[in-house]
């Protein structure tokens, strides 16, 4: 009798031991699969923040590195809004994306992430830094907005545009930086119009040469510059006063967010590096005399990630 208990134990403990082998292995494996996909997520979102946003990329690479991560994260997530309008031909094609963002945020928030690259990663930046919700669905919200694909009526249109867009994300990055402070926000709420000013008038010559215009509509008729002016790259004294009028205004938000620089904690300062890409655009086209299809506006500075360095060094903005 004891040796048949014997035996029986001895069985169940080769049992429990193969059990645990099995377990182990299949553990060791599974973790090592994560590990593969966490890092295939990452760098899908570095490469896509380096190929279509390579200003940020840059400002990206100054960031502390607990911080480097999700700030890269979510500006891919911009990435992934702002590509939208430029690659569908058809309004409801581009709605079926947004879509699928507006329930992936849902689902991050829920803790079950859609199988995508930049989803996964937006969820593990959510769940470090406990990222406001209402910021992310507010980029969605307008980026869907800006699919009807109209100038701007006028410039306080285009400055809401950026302050949802735009200053979202400065809102975004400043959390995962562990800044919660009125001055930053303040800060990052003039930086943001001024980011979407300049990239409107930045991006006349493409949207130009694609047939669309999406500079505000009132300076344009204040100065009587038309629609077709800029479809033909006219280079007029009435096409610069618009340039000159509209990137006049983002040089004033600049001073404004500057103008807190005082009370904006240290920590703030590395999501402002922007403050010098547009600074640098803002000095080019000036020098240019406001001709926004002037060729020398086409070519990247390549002194510019120096030039973030040394404001990343004195951590200013």
């Amino acid at each position: 009798m004891a040796a048949g208990v014997r035996a029986h134990s001895g069985l169940s403990g080769r049992r429990s031991g193969l059990f645990y082998a099995l377990n182990t292995a299949w553990t060791r494996r599974h973790t090592s699969s994560a590990a593969a996909d966490s890092r295939h997520n990452e760098k899908h979102c570095l490469e896509l923040v380096r190929s279509r946003d390579y200003d940020g990329f840059v400002c990206s690479l100054l960031l502390p590195e607990e911080a480097r991560r999700s700030c890269v994260t979510l500006r891919a997530f911009n990435v992934e809004l702002a590509q939208v309008k430029d690659s569908t031909s058809q309004t409801t094609i581009g709605l079926m994306r947004m879509q699928f963002w507006k329930t992936a945020i849902d689902e991050i928030y829920s803790d079950h992430p859609p199988n995508h690259p930049v989803a996964m990663e937006l969820w593990r930046a959510v769940r470090k830094h406990q990222l406001t919700k209402r910021w992310l669905q507010r980029i969605i919200t307008d980026r869907e907005k800006d699919l009807e694909d109209r100038a701007y009526r006028n410039l306080k249109e285009l400055e809401t545009y950026a302050e949802n867009t735009h200053a979202s994300l400065l809102y975004l990055l400043l959390e995962c930086l562990g800044v919660r402070s009125v001055h930053a926000d303040h800060a990052a709420s003039h930086i943001g119009k001024a980011h979407g000013i300049v990239t409107c008038v930045r991006a006349t010559p493409y949207h130009s040469s694609r047939r669309k215009v999406y500079l505000p509509l009132d300076i344009c008729m204040l100065h009587g510059a038309s629609q077709e002016d800029f479809l033909r790259g006219s280079r007029e004294q009435d096409v610069r006063d618009v340039v000159y009028d509209i990137a006049s205004q983002a040089h004033v938000h600049l001073q404004h967010a500057r103008s807190f620089s005082h009370d904006v904690p240290a920590a703030a300062t590395p999501a402002f590096l922007q403050t010098v890409v547009l600074e640098d655009f803002l000095q080019r086209v000036r020098r240019a005399d406001f001709d926004v299809f002037h060729s020398s506006l086409q070519k990247r500075n390549p002194l510019l990630p120096l030039q973030l360095y040394l404001r990343s060094w004195r951590k200013t903005y």
